[in-house]
C-alpha cells in the first residue's frame, strides 16, 4: 500500500476519542492540517489512530508546522463509502528556506567617459533607389 505525506500547519485538534471494542481498547484523534494548493490553502482532516500516535500529537499545538505520513483507508456503511486518513507518523516540518535568487549575468555598466563608437544613423541618401516597376502589395 502506498504511503502519503504532507506538510501543513496545524490548524485545529479535535477532540480525543476513546473506548473498548471486542478487540480491545482504542483511542483516536482527529486533527486539521492547512497546506497550500496552488494560489490557495486547503484543509484536510487526518486520524491519530492509536494511543501511542494520539500521545504523538499531544506534543504539538496550533500553529506548527507538521509533516504527517498515513495511508489512506475506505470504509463501506449502509451502502455508503467514507475515507479515512491515518496518520502513522507526525513529525515538526522544516521550514521552507527561501533560496537566494541566482545572479543573473550582468553586462558591464558603460563607461560616459569614454563612450563606445557607434555607426552613424542611414540618412535618405543611404536608402535604396523606389522602383515603380515593381508592385508586390496585395490590394
Amino acid at each position: 500500500m502506498p504511503n502519503f505525506e504532507i506538510e501543513g500547519t496545524l490548524r485545529r485538534k479535535l477532540q480525543a476519542q476513546s473506548g473498548r471494542s471486542a478487540r480491545g481498547d482504542w483511542a483516536k484523534q482527529e486533527f486539521v492540517l492547512e497546506y497550500p494548493d496552488g494560489n490557495f490553502n486547503s484543509e484536510v482532516c487526518i486520524t491519530a489512530w492509536g494511543q501511542d500516535k494520539v500521545s504523538e500529537l499531544d506534543r504539538f499545538n496550533e500553529g506548527d508546522l507538521l509533516k504527517v505520513s498515513f495511508n489512506i483507508r475506505a470504509r463501506e456503511y449502509n451502502g455508503r463509502w467514507y475515507n479515512d486518513l491515518r496518520a502513522w507518523k507526525i513529525s515538526p516540518a522544516q521550514p521552507q528556506v527561501q533560496a537566494a535568487p541566482a545572479q543573473a549575468y550582468a553586462a558591464p555598466a558603460p563607461s560616459y567617459d569614454n563612450p563606445a563608437p557607434s555607426a552613424p544613423a542611414p540618412s535618405y541618401e543611404d536608402m535604396p533607389a523606389e522602383d515603380t516597376s515593381v508592385d508586390d502589395l496585395p490590394f
